[in-house]
Order: structure tokens, then C-alpha cells, then sequence
């Protein structure tokens, strides 16, 4: 019995959460794309939120005003049968 888009989106929402002790502070963590392979063996979640801009890595940071926080998105791929998640990646933009 394959998962439905709901169980898949839970599914990839309670990973992120999971291991968000791993990633640090994320906040507004929202639904973005979803898609069934054409095979329909994997789901494709995207799931975007922001995190606090690292200053420490950029000098040009502080002579140019910028927003707190940057919006980051990661990709889960997960079974369609089984509803495990196989990866979690960046998406590029």
C-alpha cells in the first residue's frame, strides 16, 4: 500500500524536526513543492525555513545591511510504499 502526499509531507516534516538539534535554529518551516516520481516509487518533498545568517564566514557582512535570517530549502526523497525517508538534500536555487 503506497503512502498518500499527506503521510509523505508528514513524514519529511517530522525528520527535519528530528534532527534540527543537528541543523540549529530553523524557524518557519513551510511546505514548498511536492512530487510524485514518474515511477511513483518516491515522493519528493521540499521543505523550506529560515535559519540565522552566519556572519562569521562573510566580512562584507556588515557593511552591507542585510535581513537576519536566509531562507533555506532541503529535498526529502521518500518510499512510496514504505514512507521512509532515503535522503534529505539541499536545493539549489
Amino acid at each position: 500500500m503506497k503512502i498518500d502526499v499527506r503521510s509523505a509531507v508528514y513524514t519529511a516534516q517530522n525528520y527535519i524536526r528530528s534532527i534540527q538539534d543537528l541543523m540549529g535554529v530553523i524557524e518557519d518551516l513551510r511546505l514548498e513543492e511536492v512530487e510524485l516520481s514518474e515511477d511513483q516509487l518516491f515522493w519528493f518533498v521540499t521543505l523550506g525555513y529560515n535559519r540565522p545568517v552566519d556572519k562569521t564566514h562573510n566580512f562584507l557582512a556588515d557593511l552591507v545591511p542585510s535581513s537576519k535570517f536566509e531562507r533555506d530549502y532541503k529535498i526529502f526523497k521518500i518510499d512510496a510504499e514504505t514512507g521512509d525517508v532515503k535522503s534529505m538534500k539541499i536545493r539549489e536555487l
